[in-house]
């Protein structure tokens, strides 16, 4: 398990795989191997989701204390392009985003820390994603950046399939972020 530390506090982590004529086997997570590269963390929950076209883009999500939530996330089938934006204010890398592709061939996972805005758009149609969580889902706590209005350079030929809430979140500019650097984050 190979890991890259990007500039703003997230981990790419290269999944090793084995292969052979009825396919592949890889080992997707373990504590004591994640430990060793920064991510000590207990995880309580996995979510999966599928997003059916591609163009769709879900994000850009987090959830505040007290159930604030680091992610683990991989892309089981199809492609995605994930990304995530620091939203700690104070943070020196305030308001800079990172991403990177997550495909079922490439198996990289992407760690998003507490304080950071998460979201990705499909690639491929029939893209499924799976992600561990360290908080349980507690809609009350969960809040939402606009997609567009963050600076991301997202890979996109038109419009985006969005939801609702997604379409009519506040600019980061607007936003008054509930994480503070080095405080609840």
């Amino acid at each position: 398990m190979g890991y890259k530390l990007g500039n703003i506090g997230l981990i790419l982590i290269e999944t090793r795989r084995f292969n052979d004529v009825r396919g592949f086997f890889a080992e997707t997570y373990n504590r004591d191997r994640l430990s060793k590269i920064g991510i000590a963390i207990e995880f309580v929950q996995d979510n999966h989701s599928i997003s059916y076209a591609a163009g769709t883009l879900r994000g850009m999500h987090f959830q505040a204390q007290p159930a604030a939530q680091g992610k683990l996330v991989r892309c089981a089938r199809g492609a995605i392009f994930d990304v995530a934006v620091d939203i700690r204010r104070g943070s020196p890398t305030y308001g800079e985003w990172e991403g990177h592709e997550l495909t079922a061939k490439n198996g990289h996972q992407l760690y998003v820390p507490i304080g950071f805005a998460h979201g990705f758009v499909t690639l491929e149609p029939d893209s499924e994603i799976v992600y561990k969580c360290t908080d349980y889902y507690a809609p009350e706590t969960e809040g939402t950046v606009r997609w567009d209005r963050c600076g991301i350079d997202w890979p996109l030929s038109g419009d985006p399939i969005l939801s609702d809430k997604d379409a009519v979140a506040p600019a980061l500019g607007d936003f008054e972020s509930p994480f503070i650097y080095g405080e609840n984050s």
